[in-house]
């Protein structure tokens, strides 16, 4: 086992707060690592409020794996328009509702 370094940011620390928990976070994971997702719910908060992910500084799929010793950032949605692009926000969130709609025809 291992940790991932998680900072929260935004409306999310909201949830955080609610839960009486740092914004700052050591997530527990096995060393082939696991999907962020996974983080997200293991820190209680609503997938469908995360708009981006961050790894080691570059913006990731949120279905993507995340490893020990990485330092992930959860953005909330209201990033203004240009940045979502010019970070890979919008890239990346194109491609987890292609994701997501896969998997519900498949479920």
């Amino acid at each position: 086992m291992g940790n991932a370094h998680v900072k929260v940011f935004g409306a999310l620390r909201t949830i955080l707060d609610k839960q009486g928990m740092d914004y700052e976070q050591e997530v527990d994971m096995a060393p082939g690592g696991i999907p962020a997702v996974k983080v997200v719910e293991k820190l209680g908060i609503p997938v469908n409020m995360v708009e981006a992910v961050f790894r080691n500084g570059k913006v990731i799929n949120i279905y993507d794996m995340v490893y020990p010793g990485d330092r992930i950032g959860l953005f909330p949605f209201g990033t203004p328009g240009p940045y979502r692009v010019f970070l890979g926000m919008l890239r990346e969130n194109t491609k987890r509702k292609e994701f997501e709609k896969r998997v519900k025809k498949g479920a």
